[in-house]
């Protein structure tokens, strides 16, 4: 049985069950660099100090996908949280479950995030891996480094699950 996964918009108030959206849209600033910059303050909660993790910031470049898409599988993170910020200006797609009474992913939700909103996932929360769309898009990540296994997979198996629109 198919089960269609509808996107949304992505928001602070729907993605919060799942981890923060970084955007300076609505969020608290003041001005730093005697008044030439405004700082857009304390937008996500980096948990990466689990098992003497230390953060870690890359550039994940992700090939774009093209709708329908199948959703096989996701993935969590125990050991930290994981910020995705688009570099390329580019919307992407945000697939994420809550866990199950098993721990595994329950339902999936998606979420359609502008160019200009990166999105941190919470520790534990499940997720399918980047979904870029138009185009090539760079991705700044700060995650965890260290030492531990940071990452357990899920593939659905008499399920199958498919993103049909991003509109």
């Amino acid at each position: 049985m198919t089960r269609i996964i509808s996107v949304k918009p992505l928001t602070r108030e729907a993605f919060a069950p799942f981890g923060d959206v970084v955007e300076a849209k609505d969020a608290d600033s003041f001005p730093i660099n005697n008044g030439t910059t405004e700082r857009f303050h304390d937008l996500a909660k980096i948990d990466t100090s689990m098992e003497d993790g230390q953060t870690i910031v890359s550039i994940a470049r992700s090939q774009p996908f093209s709708l329908p898409l199948p959703i096989k599988m996701m993935e969590r993170h125990p050991l930290g949280s994981q910020i995705f910020m688009p570099m390329s200006g580019k919307p992407f797609l945000v697939i994420v479950a809550q866990a199950n009474s098993d721990g595994l992913p329950g339902e999936p939700v998606g979420f359609l995030a502008g160019g200009q909103q990166g999105i941190n996932y919470a520790r534990n929360t499940w997720h399918h891996p980047m979904i870029a769309l138009e185009a090539v898009s760079d991705f700044l990540v700060i995650d965890r480094g260290g030492e531990g296994n940071n990452l357990e997979e899920y593939f659905f198996e008499g399920k199958e699950y498919i993103v049909n629109d991003a509109a």
